[in-house]
């Protein structure tokens, strides 16, 4: 099973983290850090396996990852996964991300994490792999743009809000406003 999912760039700052098991904020933070520092003394000519750091879990718990241009994918798992197949499974996620970003760089994890989120979301949930089918998971990201493009997106409601404002006739309005006849109402006041 899959603990965590860790894309940090070469100075440790984290692009993109995803937890399967509860830690809390100051543990995670905790986790990254040592993670990072196993992680990058490593020279790149060496294997891409090593053993989970002390608090994710020791020696039954492996720390997986790949190291591209500036970014580090590190998937922290437990003993039941295969090395090779969350190999292969880091290459799925970063040629999606790829395909979906058009040459993946670290300000588009930054900038669009919602849609980074929801792309690990297509692969991983909940500690399980879903999914390794790349075009499949780009079919459901596409599926998720239009819809988001047909409902004008959360970006788009303040640009409609203020379209119907301005389409409202407040003076009209206020005039077809029917008040009460004042002298008669206040006759009807019983004091």
């Amino acid at each position: 099973m899959i603990k965590a999912v860790l894309v940090f760039n070469n100075h440790g700052k984290p692009r993109l983290t995803k937890f399967y098991h509860y830690y809390n904020e100051e543990m995670q933070q905790k986790i990254i850090k040592e993670t990072f520092q196993l992680v990058s003394k490593r020279e790149d000519n060496v294997c891409n396996f090593l053993e989970g750091g002390t608090l994710i879990g020791g020696s039954d718990y492996k720390l997986i990852y790949r190291h591209y241009a500036t970014l580090y994918f590190v998937f922290c798992v437990d003993s039941s996964e295969s090395e090779l197949g969350i190999l292969d499974l880091i290459q799925v996620l970063v040629e999606t991300l790829d395909k979906c970003f058009e040459n993946v760089c670290e300000l588009d994890l930054v900038f669009h994490v919602n849609k980074v989120h929801y792309i690990l979301n297509e692969i991983v949930m909940g500690g399980m792999v879903l999914e390794t089918s790349m075009t499949e998971i780009i079919t459901r990201t596409e599926e998720q743009n239009r819809l988001e493009k047909q409902e004008g997106g959360l970006a788009a409601a303040p640009a409609r809000a203020v379209s119907v404002v301005k389409n409202i006739n407040i003076t009209q309005q206020i005039k077809d406003i029917k008040l009460p006849d004042l002298p008669a109402a206040i006759k009807d006041l019983k004091f």
